[in-house]
């Protein structure tokens, strides 16, 4: 059933040059839903350049049966190009159907496109079954070091998100050879304790932390 909404036409203005267009067109289709536009709204995502229009598509999938939208949005993360994964992951982790959670592969949290290692971060979160959180952090703590002030953001924001599982992997990363993975580590433990401390100020304790030889604190 889901399939033949790939053949189907897609309303008028999805396709139009003028960003604010698509943008209409989307909400249009969310507005009053129609299974026959699922198909060209996946597509759409695949390929659209603008932000807002992007998120204006994915709210107008997760509008949809989620019977209709996951097995495309998961044929897109399996197949896609880079942009495609990783706006077919944002959506999935907005619809928050745990059926998608298969296709959440460690081999896309380490996608060496930052883009679609992020999006694939939220999306475990969003998805992970209960009571495979402390596997999820122990997966997603293979990736501290990585990139620089956004996606370091997106790595503590998203192990933060896992709650207790994450203290564990936290003490044990502190302690890591790599000088980045612990400054990473550290600010994402003092992120954790004190929210409002902000990220570009953690960041920079840990690194006075570790230029210093230390491991920070202890639960």
């Amino acid at each position: 059933m889901a399939m033949e909404t790939d053949t189907r036409t897609p309303r008028p203005g999805l396709e139009h040059d003028s960003a604010s267009v698509r943008l209409r067109a989307a909400l249009a289709i969310g507005t009053d839903p129609d299974p026959a536009q699922v198909g060209p709204l996946v597509e759409r995502c695949a390929q659209e350049p603008d932000f807002s229009v992007r998120e204006m598509l994915t709210w107008a999938l997760t509008r949809h049966p989620a019977s209709l939208t996951v097995p495309l949005l998961v044929d897109e993360v399996r197949t896609g190009g880079a942009r495609a994964r990783s706006q077919a992951l944002h959506t999935l982790s907005k619809i928050g159907d745990r059926r998608a959670w298969p296709v959440i592969t460690p081999a896309l949290w380490s996608d060496p496109d930052e883009e679609v290692a992020r999006s694939a971060w939220r999306a475990a979160v969003a998805l992970v079954p209960e009571g495979e959180e402390g596997a999820l952090a122990v997966g997603l703590a293979t990736q501290f070091g990585r990139g620089e002030r956004e996606t370091q953001l997106s790595l503590s924001r998203a192990l933060i998100a896992l709650g207790e599982a994450t203290v564990p992997v936290l003490a044990e990363a502190r302690t890591a050879a790599d000088p980045r993975v612990r400054a990473h580590a550290l600010a994402t433990e003092r992120l954790r304790r004190d929210p409002d401390a902000g990220f570009d100020f953690s960041v920079e304790e840990a690194k006075r932390v570790v230029a210093l030889g230390g491991a920070g604190e202890e639960e």
